[in-house]
């Protein structure tokens, strides 16, 4: 950045360095760390506390599908068992309807378990990459943005507003 300053006919000319420059590959790199392996994009962000969350999210999907694939199968062996004519497996009062009943939700909530899984590693990448971006977002006091109130005498009233600002140096 130049900065020019005129006083009194005198003229000073200083360049300030920023401190951290802009690295335009920095949030594709947080992706695809973050891609390869769940949670390395957070790291590489410096955002730690986000890493449990990632895999707690991803771990209860894993978990709930390995649960009803579980399910899933007793019910569709104990309904093959019926099919075959035998009556002593553990559902013994339930009818065939309610165990084909059964054996549909219990497929239906694996297969969503397995989408909140994937939902879960997809959230990890965008997180990453939008982090990286916002890291890199130019924060500095030229520009702001605030609330403004201001009484008017002449209609009696208060008025609100939001002013934007931008300061010329």
């Amino acid at each position: 950045m130049l900065w020019v300053a005129v006083c009194l006919g005198q003229v000073d000319l200083k360049i300030e360095e920023q401190i951290d420059s802009y690295d335009p590959l920095a949030p594709a790199q947080a992706a695809f760390y973050s891609a390869v392996l769940p949670g390395l994009g957070q790291a590489f962000n410096k955002k730690y506390w986000k890493i449990p969350v990632v895999y707690a999210g991803i771990a209860s999907g894993v978990y709930f599908y390995q649960r009803n694939t579980k399910d899933y199968n007793r019910f569709r062996d104990a309904y093959k068992r019926r099919l075959a004519g035998y009556q002593d497996d553990e559902f013994q009062g339930v009818s065939d309807a309610r165990l084909r009943d059964a054996q549909k939700t219990a497929g239906r909530n694996r297969d969503v378990s397995i989408a909140v899984a994937f939902g879960v590693y997809m959230l990890n990448i965008l997180d990453a990459n939008v982090d990286a971006h916002l890291l890199q977002y130019n924060l500095n006091e030229d520009l702001t943005i605030g609330p403004d109130i201001w009484y008017e005498n002449a209609r009696n009233q208060t008025n609100y507003a939001l002013t934007l600002t931008y300061q010329l140096k």
